[in-house]
Formats: structure tokens, sequence, C-alpha cells
């Protein structure tokens, strides 16, 4: 298994605090002036909570203005809220009972608000892609089998403006991984579920396929590859019905891996603007729709994932066993889409 995955067994035993941890640790590099528009100038990597076993999936919940983030392996959903700070939401989040053998990531993964509010998360513990109203906390399977096979542990998810909802599929959950005899399905898959119910394999070919994003448009889909031979962000041309008609090599983390930093392609979202925040080796690559990287935000750890909140004054991270914050700026140029 790849190395952000490694560092589970260490921070297993670490307790859940929600004190903030040193500003010191986190960095903002700007590689082009245009940054400032997207990141002010003041900005700083603010710590609010630390000592999860693998912070992931960040989401904005507009209608009760808070945050909830997921720790997979500790099968918990946690709300941030500045006056409360993290608290458990969903415990257990992700599989409803005694976790069986050979699965070590029984929670959720990555979390979306749909267009009526709920939750839709990919369940790696239950290998299903479900909806949890946030009221009543009912759970409503939206997806479980691909060709009458159960997933491996879907992982990260996006929900497109046509409805449809991509997710990938990798074997993270798994604790023998690809050599788990909880394997049903031979591919590490990228999937698209349409608002139909069916589920199509888009892409069967990658090794990891992680992280997914859709741009504003509904035109791209971007995917991330925590693969450390092919530690790339892969972007779909999509065709009308939403399923890709081409695809290219967006971004190529090579480089930075070879360098050291920490971290794979992981998380990615985009910007009104087109911009892309992508997590890969030493933490948020700031990229203009061409791929040309712009700013870098880290925190001395792997970034896992990000969102956008507090309507759009906010870029969150989790990392790692942190939850971080840094201001956006209001410019107009964040919201308007790139030509």
């Amino acid at each position: 298994m790849i190395a952000r995955r490694t560092l589970l067994a260490g921070l297993a035993s670490l307790p859940v605090a929600t004190m903030a941890a040193p500003a010191s640790a986190g960095f903002i590099k700007r590689l082009s002036p245009r940054l400032d528009a997207i990141i002010p100038p003041s900005a700083t990597v603010e710590f609010l909570a630390e000592g999860f076993r693998w912070a992931e999936g960040p989401v904005w919940v507009p209608q009760g203005n808070y945050l909830l983030f997921s720790d997979p392996p500790a099968n918990i959903v946690y709300r941030w809220r500045p006056e409360d700070g993290a608290k458990p939401f969903l415990s257990p989040a992700g599989f409803q009972g005694d976790i069986p053998a050979g699965v070590r990531e029984a929670g959720l993964n990555g979390l979306a608000i749909d267009t009526k509010g709920a939750l839709v998360a990919a369940d790696s513990g239950t290998r299903a892609i479900v909806r949890i109203d946030l009221q009543s906390r009912k759970r409503t399977m939206l997806a479980e089998r691909f060709d009458g096979k159960r997933f491996n542990s879907p992982n990260d998810l996006c929900i497109a403006p046509s409805g449809i909802i991509y997710f990938t599929d990798p074997p993270y959950g798994f604790t023998d991984g690809d050599a788990s005899t909880l394997r049903e399905v031979e591919q590490n898959g990228l999937y698209a579920l349409f608002p139909d119910g069916k589920v199509a394999l888009l892409d069967g070919s990658h090794h990891r396929p992680n992280g997914v994003a859709i741009a504003p448009d509904g035109r791209t889909l971007y995917l991330a590859l925590s693969d450390e031979n092919r530690p790339e962000v892969r972007a779909y041309i999509l065709g009308a019905d939403g399923r890709p008609t081409g695809q290219r090599l967006f971004h190529d983390f090579r480089a930075d891996l070879a360098r050291g930093l920490p971290g794979l392609p992981d998380g990615l979202k985009v910007a009104p603007s087109g911009h892309v925040f992508a997590t890969g080796p030493g933490g948020v690559h700031i990229l203009t729709a061409d791929g040309e990287p712009i700013g870098l935000i880290g925190t001395g750890k792997a970034v896992a994932n990000i969102c956008f909140g507090q309507h759009g004054a906010s870029l969150f991270l989790t990392s790692s066993d942190r939850l971080a914050r840094v201001a956006m700026s209001h410019a107009p140029a964040l919201y308007r889409r790139s030509p």
C-alpha cells in the first residue's frame, strides 16, 4: 500500500483533541502574483483540531453553516463549528455493527452534499455509496454493486450539475489491499452512478484511482492517481451523457514526489473560476485551468482532502491527524469562470 496509508498505524493510538496545533507548521508558497486574487497575502495556515487517526473528506454544509469531515479508520464523522470545535457527529459513520475481519477502514471517506441538503458519502466499510439524511440520520443505499459484484471500498466522490455521482473504488479499506479475499470486482475503478440508479464503469485501468472532482460546467472530470509510480491528475472530457469522450494528463507530480515531499495525489476540488486545488506531494497545489501551478499550501504533513466553505471565505484541509483552514479572497477572480 502507498506511503499515505502507512501513517495509520502510528496515528492509531493518538487521542482526539480539538486544540490548535502550532501555526508555524504551515506555510503558503506563492508561485505567481495571480495567487493573491485567490489566497490573500495576509493568509496563514490555521490549525483547528488534531488527534484524528486519518482526517478525510471535508464538506461544508450550507444549510447548517458547519463542516463535516470523516475519520475512516475510526468510523466517525466529525462536525466542526467555530463555537465548539470538532465533535463526533456520526458514530458509527460507515459500517453499522461489528467490523468484519479484513476491513481496516470501516468508516465513510469522501463526502458531498446533494441538492436536497442530504449527505452523500463513499462508505468504505459498507462498500457502497450512501445517502444520509442529516436530520433523521436515516441511511439509504444508492449503489452497492457493479455487474452483481460488491465494490472494493468506495473512496471519494463528487456530484455533477446533472446529478450524476462520480466515485472511485480503490482497495484502501481492505487490510490486504489488492490481495484481499474480500475482493469481488477485478478493477480499481472510476464509476458513474446515474440518477436512474444505473452504475457504469468509466475507467478500470488505473492502479490507485482516488480523488475525483468536476468542473462547475460539468464538462471536465478530474481524477487523482495515488500511485507512487504514476502520481498524476487526469482530466476527462465529458460528453452530453456524462461519459468520458477522451482524457489527458492534467498535472504530473513526479518531480515533487522525487524531492521527498510528504503525500501523494489524493483529494481535489475545482473553484468556480476553474482553478483546481489538488492535494499532492507537499500539500495543496493550486493550479490554473491549464494545469499551471501558481501556489502551494503546506502543513508539514500529507494533505488528504480539501473543501471550500463559509460562503467561499475559507479553504478547509484535512491533513493526516489534523484539520486546518486558510482564508480565501473574495476577489471576483475566484468566482468568475476562467476563459
